[in-house]
């Protein structure tokens, strides 16, 4: 963008456009040169991701028709933007829509390449001519209409892609082979050149097809956003409630919020003690104590009390509505990557091209004869034909990822195949990505004279039925202690003092004594002696771990301290090893989480990651990721990020590669490029060593593609080879790389191997 412009009209508005049928970076430009144009228009730019161009334009100055009618004069479809939350897809999603295309093309499409797959087994099914033309040609001019539209948008503009080769090639084959039907009959003897059409146009639009999926996870990645804000609020008015659409409520409004909903706006509260499960913004792993005067997110989860919340942001200016600016911004910055075919064709349509018009004069103008001149420049063209080249990418592609997911790495994104082999660093996330997501008891430190297995059981059963995450890890602790654990006491009056603990009535000797569990604050207002347990307590909170103390309360005497338990999150079981996987490819790892520094020191040190960094919020994640990214001297370090949390949202979209674990969040999933299913860190390396072997594939793939042209295009030219030896030669390179690409399907992750 043009700082100065934008800057020198501070009262210019953005519009946002959906554009439809770019196909490359070239194209995207395009699009941004035909709105520069106009007047009034102070700049433009346009992302191809998700194919939205953002206009920003001086008020009144411009009416929304003109700029429309520029981006359709350049050859594309625009229209005003469309809420991603609305559900409308963006334009070339629609247009894309449909495998039924991609499978019509190929029904037609199979009957012509079988005689060629079956002919070196000596099997002859060889279709008659107008039976193939009449196959052929749907599949050329209708499925492959858009080859046409697009190539010659590329043409106008003075630049070759893809869809210009395609057009020409395809083109080439089908119009010789008319030629040969018209000119010698329907019959076995004439070779046709149909298959070598309808193939390459309905494998290409595979890979469009593919494309088209990956930019729907744009749309459902902010819906999922979305839908964690509740659409409705109950408004204290006076002495009443009402309920109200989010729209509605102003700042300042006091909102009711009952214990397990989600809270609807950015507040304080006012009024009700309870603990707030923060970790789609924060990563926490447990939930944290709110009191009165204590701020509140929209989207986070209230626990056990009500309360009385008065707002303090709205609409955009929610935390949750700046994770999604967040998530949106980071994708729009997040150029694709410019594929290596579109760059070589660039070149290589233009110079085919010239070699076949030199190749038409040559032969008429010096030898005379015009009709040997056609026949020698239409081989050119068969032989250019990039069937190779249109087979090299998405076979290795749908080798790659079809073995990946046999083993439970889902790739949604084809760039990212390609762009991860180049990963050098890999951030995580801590919570539910190294470790399993939910508090366990990690410790039971009794007193003095206390014994370690009844303080457990005394532990449980004031806590049983309870719902609190503290209380479920107590109750599966006891669940999963060995025979001979201690009988579960009797008592009586169970009672949850929101934020401090819980407490209950245990006869014991004839009198009644109080038993209550909570935190250190509790206890110092309860006047507990800890100093007993003071060493074991800070040793465990150095450790990230959240401590509760047991403590009895007799009808007379001071209270008395039984023990303390410790509550972490446990890493995950092949935690270790992916870590010590990812060293062995030369990968650098790094700890990125909104928890506490000791609980991500102990994580790090056990598990063996190279950094750390704690307490790190959404947008700080985000950040993170770019700063990774220049910390390797003298080149962009590509980096991929690890998540299954709504927080890593923004550094999932900000990474080169996302990574999303299966068992975390759908919003994490959508933002994601890949997501590991099992949610086993140790598919981390595993997606990255498909990468590699699935990039050098292709590389593989497209070195044989090119060596067939370099060596037949000069053959053909100076007459050595019909256009029946072109096409044997074109079919041969279309093989050579599929073979090549099909023994990927052998691969293993390392840990299998």
């Amino acid at each position: 963008m043009d700082e100065g412009i934008a800057q020198a009209d501070p009262s210019a508005t953005t519009l946002a456009l959906d554009i439809g049928g770019m196909t490359c970076a070239a194209c995207a430009t395009r699009v941004e040169k035909s709105l520069r144009k106009i007047d009034g228009v102070a700049d433009a730019g346009v992302n191809l991701a998700t194919e939205v161009a953002n206009v920003r334009i001086a008020p009144g100055a411009v009416r929304v028709s003109e700029l429309i009618a520029a981006v359709e004069a350049a050859g594309y479809e625009a229209r005003v933007h469309s809420d991603a939350a609305s559900g409308a897809p963006p334009l070339a999603v629609r247009a894309d829509r449909g495998g039924l295309w991609v499978a019509g093309a190929a029904l037609l499409s199979l009957p012509l390449a079988a005689p060629m797959l079956l002919a070196p087994f000596g099997v002859d099914a060889m279709l008659p001519g107008w039976w193939q033309l009449l196959l052929a040609a749907p599949v050329q001019f209708v499925f492959g209409a858009r080859f046409y539209r697009d190539g010659w948008n590329a043409a106008r503009a003075l630049s070759g892609n893809m869809d210009l080769l395609v057009a020409i090639g395809t083109s080439a084959a089908f119009g010789l082979s008319l030629y040969f039907l018209l000119a010698h009959g329907d019959g076995h003897e004439a070779h046709y050149y149909f298959e070598a059409s309808a193939v390459v146009v309905t494998l290409v639009l595979f890979g469009k097809w593919l494309e088209a999926r990956a930019k729907r996870r744009t749309v459902d990645a902010i819906r999922a956003l979305q839908a964690l804000r509740p659409e409705t609020a109950r408004v204290a008015v006076g002495a009443r409630e009402i309920e109200l659409p989010i729209a509605q409520v102003a700042v300042g409004d006091e909102v009711l919020v009952r214990p397990g909903e989600r809270i609807p706006v950015d507040g304080e509260i006012v009024d009700g003690l309870t603990h707030v499960d923060e970790s789609m913004l924060t990563g926490e792993s447990r939930p944290v104590s709110r009191r009165p005067g204590d701020r509140v997110a929209g989207g986070s989860i209230n626990g056990e009390g009500l309360l009385r919340v008065r707002t303090a942001a709205v609409g955009t200016e929610t935390v949750l509505a700046r994770i999604i600016r967040l998530v949106e911004d980071a994708q729009a910055a997040k150029a694709p990557i410019q594929r290596l075919v579109d760059r070589v064709s660039a070149v290589f349509v233009p110079v085919v091209l010239g070699i076949g018009l030199l190749t038409l004069l040559g032969w008429g103008l010096g030898a005379g004869d015009w009709a040997r001149a056609v026949l020698n420049a239409v081989s050119v063209l068969v032989i250019a034909c990039p069937c190779a080249l249109g087979l090299a990418t998405p076979t290795a592609i749908m080798a790659g990822t079809g073995v990946a997911a046999r083993h439970g790495i889902l790739i949604k994104d084809a760039q990212a195949l390609e762009l991860a082999h180049a990963v050098r660093a890999v951030a995580f996330d801590k919570t539910g990505t190294l470790t399993v997501g939910q508090p366990g008891l990690l410790a039971v430190a009794p007193a003095a004279g206390v014994d370690g297995g009844a303080l457990l059981a005394l532990s449980t059963a004031i806590q049983r039925g309870s719902e609190h995450p503290l209380a479920k890890a107590v109750q599966r602790a006891y669940g999963a202690a060995p025979g001979g654990v201690v009988p579960l006491p009797e008592v009586s009056g169970i009672r949850a003092v929101a934020g401090r603990g819980v407490s209950a009535m245990l006869r014991q000797e004839g009198a009644d004594v109080e038993v209550f569990i909570g935190s250190e604050a509790w206890m110092a207002e309860r006047s507990v002696d800890l100093a007993e347990l003071a060493e074991s307590a800070r040793a465990q909170e150095s450790e990230g771990r959240t401590v509760s103390f047991v403590a009895t309360q007799r009808p007379s005497g001071p209270p008395h301290v039984l023990g303390l338990l410790a509550f972490g999150d446990a890493v995950k079981p092949g935690a270790a090893a992916a870590v010590a996987a990812l060293r062995r490819l030369g990968v650098r790892t790094v700890l990125l989480t909104g928890d506490n520094a000791g609980a991500a020191a102990a994580v790090a040190r056990g598990i063996g990651l190279d950094e750390v960094r704690a307490k790190v919020l959404p947008e700080q994640k985000a950040e993170a990721i770019r700063l990774l990214r220049a910390q390797e001297a003298g080149a962009r370090q590509v980096v991929a990020m690890v998540g299954d949390g709504v927080n890593d949202a923004p550094a999932l979209a900000a990474a080169d590669v996302g990574i999303a674990m299966g068992t975390g969040t759908d919003v994490a999933m959508h933002t994601a490029a890949v997501t590991l299913m099992r949610g086993d860190p140790g598919l981390v390396p595993a997606a990255i060593d498909i990468s590699r072997r699935t990039y050098a594939k292709i590389r593989q793939n497209l070195f044989w593609a090119f060596v067939y042209n370099v060596v037949g295009i000069p053959l053909a030219a100076l007459g050595y080879l019909s256009p029946v030896i072109a096409g044997a030669a074109m079919a041969l390179s279309s093989v050579s790389v599929v073979t090549n690409a099909l023994t990927l399907r052998r691969w293993r992750p390392p840990k299998e191997a």
